[in-house]
């Protein structure tokens, strides 16, 4: 188990260590000062009873000049009533003749003293020791008298040492005193120094918590001191960089975030371990998948198709681009052309693989009715060519011959070639169609409906007669559309031809145009075999026939439908069937209102 160390704030890792410093340092100075005071107190007192013994030398050593014993203890017993000095006189015999505080009679031999033995000797004897006489530390000075180059005593000068220890002591509560309050200013200077240090970083930290938090707009103040100053800006200059930085990979993903969004393809990143790790708009509603349910799940669990997963193992084995149509069964059936290719990054490293999906369903199935078409074309032009040819080469040999046969011919001629001119005129008026739609060059009026519809059954009533098919035509007068007339009208008569064309005999066609806040409707209904379900996706493709002999036999070109389509294309509408196999068909065009 880690211990965790408690963290401290900056001042305090100043402050403390400072504060510690001087203490010691005053502590240091003032034991140093205490003692070398103590020791200087020391030698000027043992100085100033030098110089007392130097004085009353003098003066003993007259005295005992003249032998006067009496007057050097009656001098020394004056001493001690001006001051605190002790002075005694000793002989060289170590006999005491004169002290200023005891009678020299009752005084021991003081020969074997430390001061005395040596002064004794000629120098100045030194002792600090316990004194018997007056129960007490003392200090003692004494100084040989030499009279006639001879030590005839010695005068001995002493202090009590709680003198000098009062003096000391005195000294040293000073001391302490004055590093006390040294020691209280200082450490309140350095308390606001170190706070001064602190302040300015403690700022930076805050802002450096906003830069943390993405506000890197923030700006830092440049404090005071020279090397904080050069580190705010230096922050100040990262903040800017990051920033900047931070714009431009955010600009760049937000623009690669606009042109996945806008791509009709589907786009699909995954990574080694064939998990998705990004995908577009266009590939969620491709697959109709949630976007949020997809990040870190596999592929195949996404997507379950067979075709796709063999795509995606080759592209990871190979390291190559693979490109395949795959057909998807969702709602719909739907071709996708998917192309699979790997991901490298900037060390040229793999890390994955991309799959583009594009929905080329429409494609492929205009690719089909282009076949179609071409073959339909082919088959309705060569089916009357043939039979023009075969009926030609005939005619030329039986022209001399039986009239009526020729003239029978002739018919079936001239018949195939209508049928020929029928197609060629339909084909042109799709081409003339798709050229006004792409140019716009419809030219669009209000006309009232049932002006067109009553229009159109006139030009077919002497076909419904033949058929004795009867037109019900229920329209408001008050319908009113814009509408290229001659277009519409044209839709109009190719419907209402096949609903007579594919009704029983004496049956009824009804046209019903109606109108809402909305939509104008107008249907025609037959009474004809009606059309399967699996042939009405089909019906408006060109050439494109339910039942190919009965169509040919009714005649017609096969283009009908694909022109009412177009024709109520470039009207904003579109056209809807509704037919039951074996009771008959709706055509309803729509029209915007």
């Amino acid at each position: 188990m880690k211990l965790i160390k408690t963290k401290k704030r900056l001042i305090w890792h100043s402050y403390l260590p400072n504060l510690l410093i001087m203490l010691f340092s005053l502590i240091a100075v003032s034991w140093y000062i205490s003692t070398s005071m103590e020791h200087i107190i020391i030698e000027r007192t043992q100085e100033s009873l030098k110089t007392q013994g130097l004085l009353l030398g003098k003066q003993i050593s007259r005295y005992l000049a003249d032998k006067d014993l009496e007057r050097i203890d009656g001098l020394c017993k004056e001493v001690v009533s001006q001051t605190r000095t002790r002075v005694t006189v000793v002989m060289s015999d170590g006999f005491v003749i004169g002290d200023s505080e005891d009678d020299p009679l009752k005084m021991d031999n003081h020969k074997n003293r430390p001061e005395i033995s040596k002064a004794l000797l000629g120098a100045m004897g030194f002792s600090v020791r316990f004194s018997g006489t007056l129960r007490q530390r003392m200090m003692y000075v004494a100084l040989p008298l030499i009279i006639e180059k001879k030590i005839k005593a010695v005068v001995r000068t002493s202090l009590p040492l709680i003198v000098v220890d009062n003096a000391v002591k005195l000294i040293k509560i000073r001391i302490i005193a004055g590093c006390i309050c040294i020691a209280l200013f200082a450490s309140l200077v350095s308390y606001f120094v170190s706070r001064r240090i602190s302040r300015p970083i403690e700022k930076m930290k805050e802002v450096a918590d906003k830069f943390a938090a993405g506000d890197l707009k923030h700006r830092l103040l440049s404090p005071r001191i020279f090397e904080l100053a050069g580190l705010a800006d230096a922050l100040n200059r990262m903040a800017f960089q990051l920033n900047d930085r931070i714009e431009k990979v955010v600009s760049q993903r937000n623009e690669y975030i606009a042109v996945l969004s806008s791509m009709i393809e589907g786009v699909i990143a995954i990574d080694m371990n064939e998990r998705i790790i990004g995908i577009n708009d266009a590939a969620v509603d491709m697959f109709h998948i949630s976007l949020h349910d997809v990040k870190g799940k596999s592929v195949q669990e996404v997507l379950r198709n067979s075709d796709l997963n063999r795509m995606l193992n080759n592209t990871l084995n190979t390291k190559s681009t693979e490109e395949e149509d795959i057909v998807i069964f969702d709602k719909d059936e739907k071709i996708v052309n998917t192309f699979s290719t790997p991901i490298h990054n900037s060390t040229k490293n793999r890390i994955g693989t991309l799959l583009v999906f594009h929905d080329v369903t429409h494609a492929r199935r205009l690719d089909i009715v282009r076949k179609d078409f071409v073959a339909n074309v082919s088959h309705e032009i060569k089916t009357p060519l043939t039979a023009i040819k075969g009926f030609v080469e005939t005619l030329h040999y039986c022209i001399d011959g039986d009239k009526e046969q020729a003239e029978r011919f002739l018919k079936i001629i001239i018949k195939h070639v209508n049928r020929l001119d029928v197609i060629l005129e339909d084909l042109l008026a799709l081409a003339k169609l798709e050229k006004k739609e792409k140019k716009k060059e419809f030219i669009f009026e209000k006309q009232h409906i049932k002006d067109v519809l009553e229009t159109a059954v006139q030009i077919l009533d002497s076909k419904a007669k033949e058929k004795h098919v009867n037109i019900d035509l229920q329209c408001d007068k008050q319908i009113i559309a814009m509408m290229d007339v001659t277009l519409f009208e044209q839709a109009i008569v190719n419907l209402l031809d096949n609903a007579i064309k594919y009704s029983p005999d004496e049956k009824t066609v009804w046209i019903n145009a109606e109108c809402d806040d909305a939509m104008i409707s107008i249907s025609i209904r037959d009474c004809g075999r009606g059309i399967p379900k699996e042939y009405i996706p089909r019906l408006f493709e060109r050439f494109y026939r339910v039942d190919k002999a009965r169509s040919r036999e009714l005649g017609g070109s096969g283009l009908g439908l694909a022109i009412v389509k177009h024709i109520v294309k470039a009207h904003g509408g579109n056209v809807i069937v509704e037919s039951t196999f074996g009771s008959g068909s709706t055509f309803t065009i729509c029209l915007p209102y």
